[in-house]
This record gives C-alpha cells, sequence and structure tokens, in this order.
C-alpha cells in the first residue's frame, strides 16, 4: 500500500493511501463503457429520431466531442470523479492540498494524447507503477494525482475494535451523525499526528479541531482530555453510522 501525505491549505497534514494502476485501469474501462453506452443511445435517438442517415456528422459532431470532453467535464463539476472514479472510489487531487481548478483537468486531459492514448497506456502503467506519488505525464504537469476515498473503518485503536452494536455501546454523542466519513478521516489523521509528533503546531491544530467540532456539534462541556473526546466521536459515529 503507497501513501501520501498531503498539507491541505489550512496547513493540517493528511495521509491518504494512493490509487493503484490497476483501480486506475478498472476506473477507465468504466468510464470507456459508460461512454460507449451513452454514444449508442445518442446515436439511435439522431439516426431515428431525427433522420440523420450520414454517419460522418455523428461521429465529428457527437462522437469525437463526447470522447474528448467526458473526462474533462466530469473531473470540473465532479469534484475530481468521472464515472468510473466514482464507482472505484478515487479522485485527482492535487499536491499543494489546493482544490484542482479547470487548467489542471485539462492539463491531464492534454496529457492523455501522449501518455494513454499514443502509447496504448505504456507510459502512463510505466510512470503510475514506478513513481513514488503514483503519477503520469499529466499527473506530473498539472501536480495532480490519484488517490483512494473511501473510508477505511479500521482505526486500530483497540477501543474501537471492541464496538460492534449499540446494545454494547451507548453514544456519548448522537449529533455526531452530522459528521461524514471525510471528518472522520480527518479526526483519525490528527489523532495519529499528534501522538507521533507532538509538538506545538500539532498541538495547535488539534486544539482547534477540537473547538470547532463542538461549535458544530453543539457541545458545551471542555473535554478534559482532548485525544480522548476526539476518539470517542470516532465510537459514536461508529456505532451510529454502521
Amino acid at each position: 500500500m503507497r501513501t501520501i501525505d498531503i498539507t491541505t491549505t489550512q496547513k493540517v497534514t493528511i495521509q491518504y493511501e494512493l490509487a493503484s494502476l490497476q483501480e486506475r485501469i478498472l476506473a477507465y474501462s468504466l468510464d470507456f463503457i459508460c461512454v460507449s453506452i451513452s454514444l449508442a443511445i445518442l446515436r439511435l435517438i439522431f439516426m431515428g429520431a431525427f433522420g440523420f442517415e450520414n454517419d460522418a456528422i455523428f461521429q465529428y459532431f457527437i462522437t469525437i466531442p463526447v470522447i474528448l470532453l467526458y473526462t474533462l467535464l466530469m473531473e470540473f463539476f465532479n469534484n475530481g470523479q468521472t464515472i468510473g472514479k466514482a464507482i472505484i472510489g478515487i479522485k485527482v487531487v492535487k499536491l499543494d492540498g489546493k482544490a484542482p481548478g479547470f487548467s489542471d483537468y485539462l492539463t491531464r486531459v492534454a496529457f492523455r494524447a501522449l501518455d494513454i492514448y499514443m502509447s496504448f497506456g505504456s507510459i502512463a502503467a510505466l510512470l503510475v507503477s514506478s513513481s513514488t506519488k503514483a503519477q503520469r505525464l499529466g499527473d506530473i504537469n498539472a501536480n495532480t494525482t490519484l488517490i483512494k476515498v473511501r473510508f477505511n473503518l479500521r482505526f486500530k485503536l483497540e477501543d474501537i475494535e471492541r464496538i460492534s452494536t449499540l446494545d454494547e455501546y451507548e453514544p456519548l454523542y448522537p449529533q455526531v451523525r452530522q459528521l461524514n466519513e471525510n471528518d472522520m478521516l480527518l479526526i483519525k489523521t490528527v489523532i495519529n499526528r499528534v501522538q507521533k509528533h507532538p509538538n506545538k503546531s500539532h498541538k495547535e491544530v488539534l486544539k482547534q479541531l477540537v473547538e470547532n467540532l463542538r461549535k458544530k456539534l453543539d457541545i458545551f462541556e471542555q473535554p478534559k482530555n482532548q485525544i480522548d473526546f476526539l476518539k470517542t466521536l470516532i465510537k459514536d459515529y461508529i456505532v451510529l453510522t454502521r
């Protein structure tokens, strides 16, 4: 399992698992199927309903634009995910922690001609497999990569592993349902960082995170132990959402 540390614009470093070459290929294959089915349906509509008999017109004005724009527009409007990427659970992210912009997605798509289409994917496969950040040419030039976004609930915390059902554990903060899996991942990352590197900056991030969560969840009492408080939120979330 290859991972990468990305520091967000809020100066919080989060460790993500990089998407594997197999996951990229599978996502690409699913997108190919989606595009093929969509084009087949459009062809039936245009050839049937509108009486188009010139297949060349359909190819130039429908097929080629759809193929060229599908990935670009899907990633731009769907937060770095095409349909295939969303199904597999991977997405495009910037290595500097900022949200990718249209130019970043455009760069990735533009370099597909070289590292995927013209080389039959061999250049992309070689670079993704060998580079430390799992980047193909498009990623290198756009300063992006693909990460896994599906949430892993195996937190490796002893007090969490003992929890199974609501019958065995009563959540202290039921309002934790307001949070989502990304919030839990951030909480877990902050806990790990503070425990591994208990320096001043990480402790300040911990303090800010706790205060933000207290306000968001309407928790008025000040926790005696910030780490225990965050672990309790994780436990409550697991029990209430599993």
